[in-house]
């Protein structure tokens, strides 16, 4: 079964507005055109199995916390379903969205789009034929809308525009108020709220002003349209709609300044106060707005990466903090008030922040620029990565989030690699250095350095983690240093090209180095560093990579071509030609077809999978290939990404955007936007000036296979992706017979026939249906039923423990079930250790994580034991010593009992 898509690590978000969910506990949060998920109660993320087509930039969530609507940049949407995690509809708003919002009944949802806002009826719980049916259209605002807030009731929205004026709509016709325009700004409207429960509104704009309007009628103050004028009003639209090819909807006009017939007996609006959040005048332009209705929370966020925290009405000051010294672009409040959550899109960074204990819930960055690297942990728990921004960040697979990063470095990391004990982490760099970092006290403890400056381009360690060779990309040498002593032990001239790949045998003490000047040179690290062998090519080679088992060697090189040799012999095996399998995007400035360019590129990155049975391949194309070694076969083809947003990911170009005088992709659309030069008159300075609107091109620099050979990751332009083995939903028995039922496997477990009962469930694979019958088993039987289980069902069994392991709160049980396994089969199960090598991984991941949780659970409960003897020692000392000799002595055995 090929691997799904399982999550998106390293980007944490990139544009678009955060949103709790329902119950306050997680985040919403757009990557690019995918959504993810963070779990803030129990430190989990997930990257929802959806995409958009282009980037993601405003995203509604509704009521309930069940639907949410994706909308990309060209106004393509998506309706989604929080629960069952898949797209239910597809709509097309024709142009760009600014935001959205479901109504607080959760029965309406407005949508805003040039200088309109558009009342939906929102999607049921009945299913309908088309889930976006527009109600109404409202006219008002002469630039472009930016927001849009509901009163608690849902009977009236206000929204907020470029042209310095809030619209205040009635959801449906009131008879007192249909439409009220607010002025009183002087710059872009950024925010508008309404008070809990009441028509009062707060409007925010860029300039750090807000204006605080006071309504002279309430909610409940409200009247609906009369009778005779609604049924009026009903046949003009009735009417209008029968010149028109489709229902529009209810058209409601505004205008500016009403006449005096037109405001009469309507709500009113008055400004009763008027703030300035710069008067020290330190702060740029203020860029995002959240409020908390219940209490008066008002949050604001500054493109200098201060927020302010003030109280409403009253506009007291709580907290005034820095995140960073980039623009803050969104900020969403959980339904509590206690968390804020903050988005800086330029660093791609995620806060949530507990303002009371003025502490992190949660605190996030990706790499700032590309990754270039990754490598997995022995046990697959971790993946280190690099990135031309210098960092080295560790990742947890199982929760997804970064736990340590390592700024050590000056210049782009190039490499990375774990050792064999899984607790030391190697980095090399440009800037000459190739460190080694704990990752039990999480510091650089080891640096390496060649006689002379040199850029590392490539790295490898030896099995016993002991022997560290670099290859440089400016000197042709490679570097060999111990990592006890950290001296360097030998500099091995003889390539004429930069070195590209480095790889170690995992079995025997040879090095293989790959280099431009068409050579793969195999050292013998006993033989005093001899060239054991020199391997020809016809092209540079730019990858090289040994079989798990040490036997075979995979060379990738610039003519597209992926060998296969036999090391020992210099004989080549074998050879792939994946030159048409990367099916190369034609990128917007391109002057020749894709087809022409596929011609000349290759792979950059090789790996095999954990049984050396298949390789993966990646290049700077949106594809990864997966190969069959032995067949030389293509077996299937990832497509890692269909954002469009990104550069080369189409065949073709669009003839449209092709003009007499070139492509439209080389006028720079970025001025004059929200995040780009705000296009001033002469003689005013404002903005960025050296903005530019750029596209990133899509590429894979890494792929890796996890040892435990369920998953596989790659670093690519849109984050680091994970595909894993999920089989959870699929039927796919083994060995099946027709008395296997899940019936006949009860009858069987009734019986008390446990091996029996064992035996069938794994034939028919369901994964629930073995758990049932595995934890039917007395522990007092578990002996026994080892000992009769058929060899070709053991492996089996260890495979279903290490994956019952990470969801089971049977500890006790399942290690009794592993240690029994491994006891009574270990001699057989080494005899095929290299077949079986990522199962064990798989179960030592899986135990080693719990081993980590009770240990850690138990060193406290230790603490808080001493802690409580040592206090009631210094208490029985004060008191009067009253007690018998034996008293204290049974206190000490306690106490030692205890310990």
């Amino acid at each position: 079964l090929p691997p799904q898509f399982s999550g998106l690590l390293g980007t944490v978000y990139r544009r678009g507005n955060l949103s709790f969910t329902r119950d306050g506990n997680s985040l919403l949060s757009p990557v690019g055109n995918r959504i993810s998920l963070f779990d803030l109660k129990n430190n989990k993320c997930e990257t929802l199995p959806l995409a958009t087509r282009l980037n993601i930039v405003c995203v509604g969530l509704s009521p309930d916390g069940s639907l949410a609507i994706l909308i990309d940049e060209e106004g393509a949407a998506l309706l989604v379903s929080l629960i069952g995690k898949c797209v239910i509809h597809q709509f097309y708003f024709h142009k760009p969205v600014h935001s959205v919002s479901f109504s607080p009944d959760g029965k309406k949802f407005v949508v805003t789009k040039d200088n309109l806002a558009y009342l939906y009826h929102a999607p049921g719980k009945k299913r309908e034929f088309n889930a976006f049916v527009l109600d109404k259209t409202y006219y008002g605002p002469y630039d472009e809308t930016t927001c849009i807030d509901w009163t608690d009731d849902s009977k009236c929205f206000a929204v907020g525009s470029k042209d310095m004026s809030t619209w205040v709509f009635g959801a449906e016709r009131w008879a007192n108020l249909i439409y009220y325009s607010l002025g009183g700004h002087k710059d872009v409207i950024v925010a508008c709220f309404f008070e809990e429960n009441s028509l009062d509104l707060y409007t925010i704009s860029q300039d750090a002003a807000l204006c605080v309007w006071q309504c002279d009628t309430e909610l409940d103050g409200l009247k609906p349209m009369p009778p005779k004028d609604a049924a009026k009003e009903k046949k003009a639209a009735e009417d209008d709609e029968e010149l028109l090819e489709g229902p529009k909807g209810e058209e409601i006009h505004g205008k500016a300044d009403p006449s005096e017939q037109e405001t009469r007996n309507k709500v009113k609006y008055s400004r009763v106060a008027k703030y300035f959040f710069n008067k020290e005048g330190d702060f740029n332009n203020l860029t995002a707005a959240a409020y908390h209705k219940k209490t008066h929370l008002l949050v604001t966020g500054f493109a200098s990466g201060v927020f302010h925290l003030h109280e409403l009405p009253d506009f007291n000051l709580i907290h005034s903090l820095s995140i960073s010294d980039q623009r803050i672009a969104s900020i969403s409040i959980n339904c509590t008030g206690d968390w804020i959550a903050f988005g800086c899109s330029g660093l791609g960074q995620l806060l949530v922040w507990e303002w009371q204990s003025e502490s992190y819930v949660l605190k996030q960055q990706g790499h700032f620029n590309s990754m270039v690297s990754l490598a997995y942990s022995p046990d697959g728990q971790y993946i280190v990565t690099g990135g031309e921004d210098g960092k080295v960040k560790v990742w947890n697979t199982s929760s997804s989030f970064c736990f340590v990063t390592f700024t050590e470095h000056n210049s782009g990391v190039t490499a990375v690699t774990f050792t064999s004990t899984g607790y030391v982490i190697l980095s090399a760099s440009l800037d000459g250095t190739v460190r080694a970092f704990d990752l039990h006290r999480y510091r650089n403890f080891r640096t390496f350095t060649s006689p002379r400056p040199s850029q590392f381009s490539c790295l490898a360690v030896d099995s016993s983690g002991e022997i560290v060779a670099a290859g440089s990309q400016d000197s042709f040498e490679i570097f060999i240093w111990s990592m006890q002593s950290g001296r360097l032990l030998d500099v091995l001239a003889g390539h004429e090209g930069p070195i590209s790949s480095l790889s170690f045998n995992p079995m025997k003490c040879v090095l293989a180095s790959a280099s431009w000047d068409k050579t793969v040179k195999l050292w013998d690290m006993l033989d005093s560093w001899r060239t054991k062998e020199t391997l020809i090519m016809n092209s540079d080679v730019l990858v090289v990579a040994f079989r798990p088992d040490g036997k075979e060697l995979a060379v990738a090189a610039l003519n597209g071509q992926i060998t296969f040799w036999d090391h020992e012999n210099a004989v080549q095996t074998g050879s792939i030609e994946g030159r048409h399998d990367l099916q190369m995007g034609r990128k917007e400035l391109d002057k020749i077809t894709a087809k022409q360019a596929a011609k000349g590129k290759s792979f950059t990155t090789l790996c095999y999978s954990a049984d050396g049975q298949s390789i993966l391949a990646g290049g700077l194309s949106k594809f990864v290939c997966i190969y069959n070694v032995k067949e030389q076969i293509l077996m299937k083809k990832f497509e890692i990404s269909c954002n469009y947003s990104l550069d080369a990911m189409e065949e073709y170009l669009d003839r449209r955007k092709m003009t007499e005088f070139g492509s439209m992709a080389l006028i720079d659309e970025g001025g004059g936007g929200d995040e780009g030069v705000a296009i001033p008159l002469p003689g005013v300075k404002r903005g960025d000036m050296s903005y530019r609107h750029f596209k990133p091109e899509i590429r894979v620099t890494c792929v890796r296979f996890c040892p435990t050979g369920r998953s596989w990751a790659a670093t690519t332009t849109e984050g680091l992706l994970l595909y894993s083995l999920d089989s959870g939903l699929i039927f796919d028995p083994f060995d099946l017979d027709i008395d296997v039922t899940p019936s006949n496997i009860h009858k069987t477990l009734s019986q008390k026939e446990y091996t029996m009962a064992i035996v069938m469930a794994f034939k028919l694979n369901e994964k629930k249906l073995i758990q049932e019958v595995i934890e039917a088993v007395p522990s007092s039987e578990v002996d026994v039923v080892c000992s009769s289980l058929p060899d070709l069902y053991v492996e089996k069994l260890l495979e279903f423990l290490a994956s019952a392991f990470e969801t089971s709160c049977h500890l006790e049980f399942y290690l009794i079930w592993a240690h029994k396994l491994l006891m009574l089969h270990g001699q057989k199960l080494k005899t095929r250790s290299v077949k079986l090598l990522p199962v064990v991984q798989f179960l030592q991941k899986s135990i080693q994580r719990h081993f980590e949780d009770v240990s850690k659970l138990c060193e406290w409960n230790i603490y808080n034991i001493k802690y409580a003897l040592a206090i009631s020692q210094q208490r029985g000392m004060k008191r009067p010593a009253e007690e018998t000799p034996g008293g204290e002595e049974e206190l000490d055995s306690d106490s030692d009992y205890l310990m």
